[in-house]
């Protein structure tokens, strides 16, 4: 592996159990999200309804590599690694797995974008991001936060960014669907892509936070072909936002995909490039770059590839960007690499020169998220 600094551009906490009952609005307490037990284990439920499912995410991780047998689908919430919401307990399975720095997205808050009531969500986002904020300021040269963002009302969007930018946020996520018919061409989008600039704030795009806000409740566990396919989804927004031009209009802007892993990126270059330049009926009246610019200029000057174990992706590093692509080990979640990142990145980066493995391990996260 390489010497140089080593960053997880993606890893998690598991939110304490009474977060939203202990510390939301009171007003919200009834629904607020909690952990209830079930005969199939412990759930977090929001609103009446059950959300994910404490197997999912933190306790389990590890058992993959050493003891499979152990994994279970009933776990209980004293069975999440403490790293998950301790952060001085966070830092040393960091140590032990030899990362340097982790930026921290959530897990229960990554399917409260299921939920539908506006309000609700950016209550509890908000109650989210005050702990998270926390929870990185206890060891703020190796924590660093991403916050949620709800972008129902884009101008409350702005609002807590800014206000989480003030906090020392390193980023923040915004769902990786819109709400139905607001895809991110729409003009409504401009004071968020301004001010995320502005505030040299990344802007996330993570693994299952589609904006349902059609239906009776929140977002269903929906199984191994959604997560086999759930990539349509990230494809869909960055294409829209390279086609709109919001790159060439806020050249400082990055927007990442995360937790998708990086195979599908060139075919997805592509496509992006020969719609654009070949397909000329379908693409009347849209928007046009200046001079020779194509949409794969944009995409390898303004977007961030996370990946975990895609060796596929990094023998094509070359051809989708390679100063966009970086790795995360998803600790504390089941499929993390978590205690054995170092061992796997050895093998998926063997014939990376050590330039290429300083970027990918850590000096793309650096730059990206301005941690230098």
């Amino acid at each position: 592996m390489s010497s140089s600094r080593i960053i997880s551009s993606d890893n998690h906490v598991i939110e304490p159990a009474d977060l939203w009952t202990s510390r939301g609005e009171s007003k919200f307490l009834d629904v607020a999200p909690r952990v209830e037990r079930f005969e199939d284990g412990d759930w977090w439920v929001c609103d009446g309804r059950k959300v994910i499912d404490v197997s999912s995410g933190g306790a389990a991780v590890g058992a993959r590599f050493d003891a499979p047998e152990t994994q279970t689908m009933n776990a209980r919430i004293e069975d999440v690694r403490p790293g998950g919401y301790i952060p001085e307990e966070h830092v040393k399975d960091m140590d032990s797995d030899g990362v340097d720095t982790s930026i921290i997205y959530p897990t229960t808050g990554l399917v409260l974008y299921g939920v539908p009531a506006t309000e609700l969500v950016d209550s509890f986002m908000r109650t989210y991001n005050d702990w998270v904020g926390e929870f990185c300021g206890a060891v703020p040269k190796r924590l660093k936060g991403i916050a949620v963002l709800n972008v129902d009302n884009v101008q409350t969007a702005v609002g807590e960014l800014e206000r989480c930018a003030k906090m020392g946020f390193a980023g923040v996520m915004i769902p990786t669907s819109p709400p139905a018919g607001r895809s991110y061409d729409r003009p409504e989008y401009e004071p968020l892509w301004a001010a995320a600039q502005a505030h040299e704030m990344p802007i996330s795009l993570h693994v299952g936070c589609e904006r349902m806000t059609e239906g009776a409740g929140v977002m269903d566990v929906r199984g191994a072909n959604f997560i086999v396919n759930v990539d349509h989804f990230v494809r869909t927004s960055i294409g829209n936002i390279i086609y709109s031009g919001v790159f060439e209009r806020y050249p400082k802007l990055y927007v990442g995909s995360v937790e998708h892993e990086i195979s599908w990126a060139l075919h997805f270059l592509n496509r992006l490039d020969f719609c654009y330049t070949q397909l000329t009926t379908e693409l009347r009246g849209e928007y046009r770059f200046k001079g020779d610019a194509l949409p794969s200029d944009f995409f390898r000057s303004n977007v961030f590839l996370g990946f975990q174990e895609d060796a596929a992706g990094i023998e094509m590093r070359h051809r989708i960007g390679i100063d966009t692509i970086m790795w995360g080990a998803d600790y504390p979640h089941l499929e993390s690499t978590f205690p054995r990142s170092q061992e796997i990145l050895s093998e998926i980066l063997v014939d990376c020169s050590e330039e290429e493995k300083a970027k990918i391990t850590g000096g793309n996260a650096a730059r990206v998220y301005n941690l230098n």
